[in-house]
């Protein structure tokens, strides 16, 4: 019998209305696959992304999504939690809650600028500043083009704030032969900095061994 997850560890994921939406659901399947216990969390306009990127069709409620990407992901009986924009009493609202990481991915520029206010409106934003306040890490992957002056002013804002401003920047050094391992680029990025292990592609100046 598997063990029960470990929440004391948990990684948040939330997502918002920009484009990208693989990007972040392509991190979720990596995230359960390595076994970690994730927090989801997705806005409203993620969810039209969502319906509009993907074949996904979720449905409405946070427990029935939970069981939905559960079961396409092949989580453990527990490990996927899904939280609605105004579940206040979620895990990621407290500051004496123990999620070690958070990530936006995808972030709309929005969501940037709630977030660099401290505008704590939704859960999302919450959960971001409760990272912030607690010098825990947050990753946020912008995904927009091109950057006015007050979005890079407030990405800035962030990472001064202490986030990890982790734009959607696929390489070509690898010599990608479908859209499937440019997503899985920027997730390995991603990856690496929560310090979850993956094989998701060759890295730079590794020599592969025979």
């Amino acid at each position: 019998m598997d063990a029960p997850p470990d929440y004391r560890r948990a990684i948040a994921l939330a997502m918002t209305g920009a484009s990208g939406a693989p990007y972040g659901l392509r991190l979720l399947q990596q995230l359960l696959a390595a076994g970690e216990p994730v927090y989801l969390m997705l806005s409203k306009p993620a969810q039209v992304v969502i319906a509009s990127e993907t074949d996904l069709n979720l449905p409405g409620r946070a427990l029935d999504i939970a069981r939905y990407l559960g079961e396409h992901y092949g989580a453990r009986p527990g490990q996927l939690r899904v939280f609605g924009q105004d579940e206040w009493t979620a895990p990621v609202a407290s500051g004496s809650a123990t999620a070690r990481a958070m990530v936006v991915c995808p972030c709309s520029m929005g969501t940037v600028a709630s977030l660099a206010n401290g505008a704590s409106k939704t859960l999302i934003e919450r959960a971001a500043d409760v990272m912030l306040k607690e010098r825990r890490t947050l990753i946020v992957v912008p995904r927009e083009t091109p950057f006015s002056t007050i979005h890079l002013e407030n990405l800035l804002r962030l990472a001064r704030a202490g986030a990890l401003v982790l734009p959607a920047n696929p390489a070509f050094y690898h010599r990608p032969q479908s859209a499937t391992e440019l997503v899985d680029f920027l997730v390995a990025r991603i990856l690496d900095h929560l310090g979850v292990a993956h094989a998701l592609g060759p890295r730079w100046g590794v020599a592969e061994v025979e």
